[in-house]
């Protein structure tokens, strides 16, 4: 069975019941055998990444700036694109679906980025626009990501 790739957006200044979330999202996709990738800094993103090295998972980190400075620990591969928010395209072009928590304006970017794609969006505690599928625990939102 191919591997997924599942991109987990969502801000950096996030509650602790999204940061939760973010974790076990994270564990559930790498115990499943799936590839998380996500924006590779701090608050969900970290959070995931924390969940999926947990589980020995594999975890793709996008980072906006042109180097590795700030990168949180847990990525198995951090790229430098030197892009800024426009790293936000690769992140959900890269990815099969998308799993995004929180309101962050960064994630309502890769949501519209994603949907322009036709890639599905799983919305966890986050926005509420057309085309998302809104979901109510991490278990829900990694079986119906890695569905679609």
């Amino acid at each position: 069975m191919p591997r997924r790739y599942v991109a987990v957006c969502g801000a950096t200044e996030a509650t602790p019941s999204q940061l939760d979330s973010a974790r076990e999202v994270g564990r559930l996709l790498a115990k499943s055998g799936a590839v998380v990738i996500n924006g590779g800094y701090g608050g969900v993103s970290a959070a995931a990444s924390e969940g999926a090295a947990g589980e020995g998972g594999t975890v793709v980190g996008l980072l906006s700036e042109g180097h590795r400075d700030g990168a949180n620990p847990h990525l198995t591969v951090s790229l430098p694109t030197g892009l800024g928010q426009g790293r936000n395209l690769l992140i959900v072009t890269a990815a099969e679906s998308v799993i995004a928590i929180g309101r962050g304006w960064g994630t309502l970017s890769e949501i519209a980025l994603a949907r322009r794609l036709g890639r599905s969006v799983f919305a966890l505690d986050s926005w509420d626009v057309q085309g998302l599928e809104v979901v109510d625990t991490p278990a829900e939102a990694v079986r119906r990501a890695l569905g679609a």
